[in-house]
């Protein structure tokens, strides 16, 4: 049951970096929550999750499963697992009846998306969903001027996401998104953060997609000549290779070694090379297993006539957006932040342009800035405030966003313009 008054208890199934993250900002606030139990197979992830919160008496499990069954009735579960495994576990949290925490994607599926919607709904329970960049300062300025009616009816919205190409290497060529079979595909695993802020700027519902993409540059037969299965086998092409996975013990160390290797912090360059020798981290990224794509188009039809596009490039970096209409063109993103000094800068048919600079809770200006942060603040509201109330980010709001991302993939892969409401009723009788 949820506590009536105090602090929410919350339990973590998946202690990995986004656990550890939330975590560490909810311990923050110990007059709002108390991290009480986590669950994952690496035992050193709950150990992390442990001392983040403080409590002697914090309880450690080996899964979800296990956990849930112990009877602790937290009021919250945050379920940080991985893609493949958020329908089960969010699932096992509503049915235990506590209130869940899910990172995105909701699930893999269509099926599984409605079927969480269902439950949550039926059994009062609620499901908030981890797009923090609803909460981060850019965006949260770029629905505020929309709703000013600044820019007068929205015409088009056109939004990009370069995804980094050493991100796609980490994440999407050697890591857990690399095949989409057991992970998800790439608008679905990384970018239905932009499919939500899309819908959630547009402020209506999607009703036609069309999208290609293709996995291109990742590919064996763009490995360089002689170059072997793994960057530790001596690759003749290292020292100009900008994927060179010996670069986890150099500049990509600080970064990026702890969300995959949990003695990060503490390890030598030559355990972080043995390790390297049998992870998939240390794989040639022309030599793995990958089908994730890394580059994709959609063009998106909204109800009223409202056109989007949207561009997922492994070969960019950072977020981009350009919003049209009847009075005048927002536009922003890394590039005016690095080029223009200004996050943001919005250019009036008729009249001189207005810039905007934008400041995260945090002290940060990112695009991604202060949404972690926001995030767990809304938590407390979201789950204590009373029924009936609309979520920020909960599952009602969120699950549309999933379908414009499943209709792009299935449009991507069939070559096909796929209409979002007869997939949503293909897909819920299949259920």
């Amino acid at each position: 049951m949820m506590a009536e008054t105090g602090p929410l208890r919350v339990a973590c199934i998946g202690c990995g970096s986004r656990a550890q993250t939330y975590t560490t900002l909810a311990a923050k606030r110990p007059d709002r929550f108390q991290i009480v139990a986590g669950a994952d197979p690496v035992a050193a992830r709950v150990e992390k999750v442990r001392r983040i919160s403080g409590r002697a008496d914090f309880r450690c499990f080996a899964d979800g499963a296990e956990l849930l069954a112990a009877g602790l009735a937290p009021d919250v579960v945050l379920v940080a697992t991985q893609d493949n495994d958020h329908h089960g576990h969010c699932v096992g949290a509503l049915r235990a009846c506590s209130h869940v925490l899910l990172e995105k994607p909701i699930a893999t599926r269509v099926a599984d998306v409605l079927e969480i919607e269902r439950l949550a709904r039926e059994s009062g329970r609620r499901v908030m969903v981890c797009f923090v960049l609803r909460f981060a300062a850019f965006y949260r300025k770029v629905r505020q001027i929309v709703q000013s009616g600044a820019l007068g009816d929205l015409v088009s919205i056109q939004a990009n996401e370069g995804v980094m190409p050493w991100h796609q290497a980490h994440s999407f060529v050697r890591g857990h998104w690399a095949v989409t079979g057991t992970s998800s595909p790439m608008i679905i695993s990384k970018c239905c953060h932009d499919m939500d802020i899309v819908h959630w700027l547009a402020g209506r519902r999607c009703r036609r997609v069309a999208s290609f993409g293709s996995l291109d540059v990742f590919r064996r037969e763009r490995a360089p000549a002689g170059a072997p299965a793994r960057c530790t086998d001596g690759c003749p092409a290292a020292d100009g290779c900008a994927f060179n996975a010996l670069r986890y013990t150099t500049d990509m160390r600080a970064g990026w070694l702890p969300m995959v290797y949990d003695r990060a912090a503490e390890a030598g360059t030559d355990e972080i090379v043995a390790w390297l020798r049998t992870s998939p981290w240390g794989r040639c990224v022309y030599r793995c297993d990958n089908d994730a794509v890394d580059r994709q188009v959609l063009a998106l039809e909204f109800e009223g006539g409202l056109t989007g596009t949207f561009t997922m490039t492994a070969f960019e970096s950072g977020r981009h957006l350009e919003i049209y209409g009847t009075r005048g063109v927002l536009k922003g993103g890394e590039t005016y932040r690095k080029h223009f000094g200004a996050h943001l800068v919005f250019f009036p048919h008729e009249g001189p342009p207005v810039r905007y600079s934008v400041q995260s809770a945090d002290g940060g200006y990112e695009l991604h800035g202060g949404g972690d942060a926001g995030l767990v603040d809304a938590l407390y509201h979201e789950m204590t405030c009373p029924p009936g109330t609309p979520l920020e980010a909960g599952i009602d709001a969120t699950v549309h966003s999933h379908m414009i991302g499943f209709a792009a993939e299935e449009s991507r892969t069939s070559g096909r313009i796929v209409d979002i409401e007869a997939m949503y009723r293909r897909d819920a009788a299949a259920s």
